[in-house]
């Protein structure tokens, strides 16, 4: 099994266990079991990531997010908050820049869209179900976005198929002005 990498800013600890909770209450298994919003997803990644991730981390100033409501992707590949967040979407440029993958996911880019997944599109989980429960849920967020500003950069590994993404190595977001 080879681990995979992804570079993510995390939400703080009540944002993530009200998504944690909702997962729970839903039986959601899968590998956004930790909340994240990621910046840089697996292409072009492995451990030797993080002397890169380290000096664009260093350049970058904290990252101001705005989390809203719940959506789905159109293709109904997963259910999330909505993110909005210039500054990660410059990380995510600063990033792409700086690492240089031989191959990128045809949603890297200026276009990405940085989201907070509650579940993942799997065999028996009904994510157009899970959405009319997650908009009752998260309908706070619809008028009144959740903000907070990221001050890290977090790597994030999974081992392998089914496993979980988990934090293993964080940079300061330490350059540029800060709030």
């Amino acid at each position: 099994m080879t681990p995979s990498f992804l570079l993510s800013l995390l939400p703080p600890p009540e944002l993530s266990a009200r998504l944690g909770n909702f997962r729970d209450r839903h039986g959601i298994r899968d590998a956004a079991a930790v909340p994240h919003i990621t910046v840089k997803a697996r292409s072009g990644l492995d451990g030797s990531a993080g002397e890169v991730a380290r000096a664009v981390a260093s350049g970058q100033a904290p990252v101001r997010v705005e989390v809203g409501g719940p959506r789905l992707f159109p293709k109904g590949s997963a259910l999330y908050l909505t993110v909005h967040s210039p500054e990660a979407i410059r990380l995510h440029l600063a990033l792409l820049d700086a690492l240089k993958p031989p191959r990128r996911f045809g949603y890297e880019g200026p276009q990405m869209t940085p989201h907070l997944t509650l579940a993942l599109a799997r065999r028996g989980v009904d994510l157009p179900e899970l959405l009319t429960d997650a908009e009752r849920e998260f309908a706070d967020l619809k008028g009144t976005p959740f903000v907070f500003t990221a001050r890290t950069l977090t790597l994030m590994e999974k081992p392998g198929p089914g496993g979980v993404y988990i934090p293993v190595a964080e940079w300061p977001l330490s350059g540029g002005v800060s709030d």
